[in-house]
């Protein structure tokens, strides 16, 4: 908890120095941020976009977040940022042309959207995300992928109920823990699922499964040698992969 609060204090200071125009300040903040932004350039990796330019685009983000941030306030830095540097990533893919919201999409985010207002009638609940797609025949992906092609975009400084409410959409986002933990998962399951299938297995049976070295080269047709030099093997490229 200390360590947490010192690390606040830190960012707070060097906020209040950055924004008065200190290049070190802003410097040093850049680059003790920079494993999150890279944590989030991370999730839109595989849209035509090379991932070190992503990175680039979300440290616009966070320079941005540094100037806005209000450091009376009281909200964690992370947390006020992690929405800016994501809605500068998509904005430059949506403006760059890679990411477009076809007729298609709108047309069945509309009519999800309708289903769903139906289903809360008849049945007094909000229908599952897997309930929706059933209707369409669709993955639950395609699903959320049309839902999400009709949200607006919302300001966090935006008020929840009543007009003279403090209480708004910042005060749902993640702790900065949270945040970075989630974007490490994130990186993680997509670099698990780039891997070949029977480094998957390897995974999956050895710590899904918990599985020992032995159990698993018998369910496989291998050693337990080969298992054991597979492991360091995998282990090795994730270091490489989510380090990168």
């Amino acid at each position: 908890m200390d360590e947490i609060k010192n690390r606040f204090s830190d960012n707070l200071s060097l906020l209040k120095q950055a924004q008065d125009g200190d290049r070190d300040a802003m410097a040093e903040l850049m680059d003790k941020n920079a494993g999150l932004v890279r944590g989030i350039a991370n999730r839109f990796r595989g849209r035509g976009v090379e991932y070190e330019d992503l990175i680039q685009i979300g440290s616009i983000g966070m320079l941005k977040a540094i100037r806005s941030f209000d450091t009376d306030r009281g909200t964690q830095f992370s947390t006020y940022a992690v929405p800016l540097i994501i809605g500068e990533i998509r904005r430059y893919l949506r403006d760059d042309g890679l990411v477009k919201v076809g007729r298609r999409q709108k047309k069945l985010g509309a009519s999800l959207l309708a289903a769903r207002e139906k289903f809360l009638g008849e049945e007094g609940r909000e229908p599952q995300l897997h309930e929706l797609a059933e209707m369409f025949s669709i993955s639950d992906t395609e699903a959320a992928v049309a839902l999400e092609a009709l949200s607006p975009v919302r300001s966090l400084s935006e008020s929840l109920g009543d007009e003279d409410s403090d209480f708004s959409l910042e005060n749902l986002l993640p702790a900065e823990d949270m945040i970075e933990r989630r974007t490490d998962q994130i990186a993680l399951k997509e670099v698990i699922d780039s891997l070949p299938e029977q480094w998957k297995k390897i995974l999956f049976l050895r710590y899904f499964r918990e599985c020992s070295q032995q159990a698993t080269a018998e369910a496989l047709g291998l050693t337990q040698v080969k298992i054991s030099r597979e492991e360091k093997k995998i282990f090795a490229h994730l270091k490489e992969a989510l380090l990168k």
